[in-house]
């Protein structure tokens, strides 16, 4: 994790994206935002990429390769496992059984998208400066591959 490095959004829909994007210029966050529709576009940018990202927000369910499927891939690939960036998925569905799966994996966060602008902004805020304040081991070092 790197406080100015990028955030990654994986978000199928437009709208969602957008919203994003508009909540973080509200909020003046300075790290660019790379979007992705799916899983395995993620995927393979961060297997790539010699940026370190600060934070990872994905959706859970979209065509391709899912949340889950992608959370699975980067905590099997030792480069990726390394980095150590921040994962947390906000999602629209608050279904009991995903948020079992999402947390039998190695996240660190389950949000249900809020509905409304400003109680979206005030999850992206939560999300954001907790991980601005928050001690990680990639804030010393950057991670090779």
């Amino acid at each position: 994790m790197s406080l100015r490095g990028p955030i990654i959004s994986i978000e199928d829909d437009a709208d969602d994206q957008y919203l994003l994007k508009s909540v973080l210029d509200e909020m003046k966050i300075p790290n660019t935002v790379h979007f992705f529709n799916n899983g395995l576009e993620a995927l393979q940018y961060l297997e790539v990429t010699t940026e370190q990202p600060f934070l990872i927000l994905c959706d859970i369910n979209m065509p391709i390769m899912n949340g889950l499927e992608l959370r699975q891939r980067i905590d099997s690939e030792e480069y990726l496992k390394r980095k150590s960036i921040p994962f947390v998925f906000l999602s629209t569905s608050g279904s009991p059984k995903l948020v079992e799966e999402a947390y039998a994996s190695t996240i660190q966060g389950y949000y249900q998208k809020a509905s409304g602008f400003d109680a979206f902004r005030q999850q992206i805020e939560l999300i954001v400066e907790y991980w601005k304040s928050c001690l990680h081991p990639n804030n010393f070092t950057v991670s090779s591959k």
